[in-house]
């Protein structure tokens, strides 16, 4: 017989913010909070689609955009990953690039995207997608 739990909010037990899942295999648990996603977003030629903790995008130049969290990260140390399509359609495919000035921080993300063409030339994306994970501040 199936179960059912509904509940507006999950606290640990012994630390309000950390929950262990038990994995696959039952050998095995992962904190609940480290495995969230904490930020995204959709971006279609420099308008910001949809999100989640995502306030603001800024345009810096062809294919040069920083990303602003709602919420801050809790370090500039946190893991994250983009891709898109080229809008010049060089090859209908951009390669999405973490800056290379590190100019990553708690509050925001930067990605330069570059024409799929093997030119490593700046091109802006026709869409564009981001993911964060991490520690929120």
């Amino acid at each position: 017989m199936a179960s059912i739990l509904k509940v507006n909010t999950l606290t640990g037990a012994s630390t309000a913010g950390s929950i262990a899942v038990t994995g696959e295999g039952n050998s095995t648990t992962t904190n609940l909070q480290q495995g969230l996603i904490k930020a995204w977003a959709r971006l279609n030629p420099n308008t910001l689609q949809d999100s989640l903790n995502t306030t603001s995008i800024l345009d810096n130049g062809t294919g040069d955009f920083e990303y602003n969290f709602t919420n801050n990260m809790g370090n500039a140390n946190y893991s994250l990953f983009g891709s898109g399509n080229s809008l010049a359609g060089n090859t209908g495919v951009c390669i999405t690039n973490s800056n290379a000035n590190n100019e990553n921080s708690a509050s925001l993300c930067r990605f330069i995207y570059t024409a799929g063409n093997g030119a490593d030339t700046a091109d802006d994306p026709g869409y564009a997608y981001y993911q964060v994970a991490g520690d929120l501040a």
